[in-house]
């Protein structure tokens, strides 16, 4: 399985729960002409973003083992939680339900993988 093969494995579960979900393209490119375009995101922004149907708002950095989120990812990931999003890293499927579930006990075990991740 490579990475997205991981995101859209996860796409779709989280589409089949009722949520919306977008993919998102972070980085430059050069154009045909020589010129770099900028998607425009903030570096580290996550792979994943989405709605679940009460309006609660998740992102999802999708990563195969033994990838890491980079610091980057792990500032936006935590920036996000404290606006109140629901946004983690996830290798599985499984893992990526979690946060969009969102439970209390799922939230404190990402904020501690977040902030002490090197």
């Amino acid at each position: 399985m490579t990475e997205m093969d991981l995101m859209h494995a996860v796409m779709l579960a989280v589409t089949e729960a009722g949520c919306q979900i977008f993919r998102t393209n972070v980085g430059k490119v050069r154009t045909p002409d020589g010129r770099f375009f900028d998607t425009g995101l903030p570096k580290g922004h996550s792979d994943l973003y989405g709605f679940r149907p009460d309006g609660q708002i998740f992102y999802i950095e999708t990563k195969l083992h033994p990838r890491k989120p980079t610091k980057e990812q792990r500032q936006f990931i935590l920036a996000m939680i404290g606006k109140g999003a629901a946004a983690g890293v996830a290798y599985t499927v499984e893992e990526a339900m979690q946060i969009v579930k969102w439970e209390p006990e799922f939230k404190e075990i990402m904020i501690g993988a977040m902030q002490y991740a090197k």
